[in-house]
């Protein structure tokens, strides 16, 4: 699992019919001192996540897992909303 922080929603008219229940978020990718790490991607939203949020994600063939279908072209899902990071070890 990544972390990262919702950047904004996309909106299409159009999209893979098996995605249609589901948002679009661009996801700034992050270390755990919540700095950036590369450019954004986009997310499906698989728990209501919005703008703002600190979120984990899933990358690759496992971000299909958490959908309701079988198969999708889907690169990564949001999978979590973070509530704090405590980094004291």
């Amino acid at each position: 699992m990544l972390l990262g922080k919702v950047i904004g929603t996309i909106w299409a008219t159009k999209k893979y019919s098996a995605l249609t229940s589901y948002k679009m978020q661009f996801v700034q990718p992050l270390n755990g001192k919540l700095e950036k790490t590369g450019e954004p991607i986009i997310a499906i939203d698989t728990i209501g996540a919005g703008p703002g949020e600190i979120i984990y994600y899933i990358t690759a063939s496992e971000a299909v897992i958490p959908l309701d279908v079988d198969m999708a072209p889907v690169d990564a899902s949001i999978v979590g909303i973070v509530d704090y990071i405590n980094l004291d070890h």
